[in-house]
């Protein structure tokens, strides 16, 4: 695994290339902005970690670009913050994962691997079938199945498990759910409407461990790393 590590602090920057190289990892250090994107011109790592506050701008604003140029690239941002506004900003810019300062490198190396893990899976995100734990999604057909057993949604809830199937791996906002979920007939999907309908979601999924939520923040659909 190749990870590109963006972060200013010589100090934590030379301490996390040390302990990932001794994990096996490649790891590429840059003291600004500036530096990754001249990279980037050139490579692909298989993960970036980003700082979120560097020399020549903010990581989350760099984490927009890069999701406009590849929406697949694994982004892990490393901050300090730790208020519930950044963090919720931190993954709106697009971030895969989030992790604050001061952190477990063994977690954070763990993290690092699903990520990339995730990434492998290639064509997965285009394919009609989605699969998370004993849960089947089958867009082409509009037909869900948990453990092998047939499951029927309403419209809401299919939608809103097809939203969290597609982005396996990653955290989706309150927010960012509210967004999709608005009514197609325009009528509106509050906070409210999202909490009931997850509820019943999961009800009906019998309480599915893969259908994580991200207290104040949002869910994500992920499996148990064995």
């Amino acid at each position: 695994m190749t990870v590109w590590l963006i972060e200013d602090d010589a100090g934590i920057a030379d301490a996390l290339r040390d302990f990932l190289g001794g994990r096996g990892c490649g790891v590429a250090l840059f003291g600004t902005l500036a530096a990754a994107r001249r990279a980037l011109t050139g490579a692909r790592p298989d993960v970036i970690l980003l700082d979120w506050n560097l020399p020549d701008g903010e990581g989350a604003a760099f984490c927009r670009e890069l999701r406009a140029q590849d929406a697949q690239l694994p982004v892990l941002l490393l901050t300090v913050r730790s208020d519930t506004a950044d963090m919720l900003a931190g993954f709106g810019c697009g971030a895969d994962d989030y992790v604050t300062k001061p952190f477990d490198r063994e977690l954070l190396y763990a993290r690092l691997q699903a990520l990339w893990r995730r990434s492998q899976a290639g064509g997965a995100a285009d394919s009609p079938l989605k699969q998370c734990g004993g849960i089947l999604l089958d867009e082409a057909r509009q037909t869900v199945a948990c453990n092998g057993q047939a499951v029927e949604l309403g419209p809401l809830e299919y939608r809103l498990l097809a939203i969290l199937m597609r982005n396996r791996g990653r955290t989706v906002t309150r927010s960012q759910l509210l967004d999709a979920l608005w009514d197609q007939s325009g009528r509106f999907v509050n906070d409210n409407t999202l909490t009931v309908t997850m509820k019943r979601l999961r009800e009906k999924l019998g309480q599915p461990a893969c259908l994580k939520t991200v207290r104040s923040f949002g869910y994500r659909m992920e499996e148990d790393e064995p």
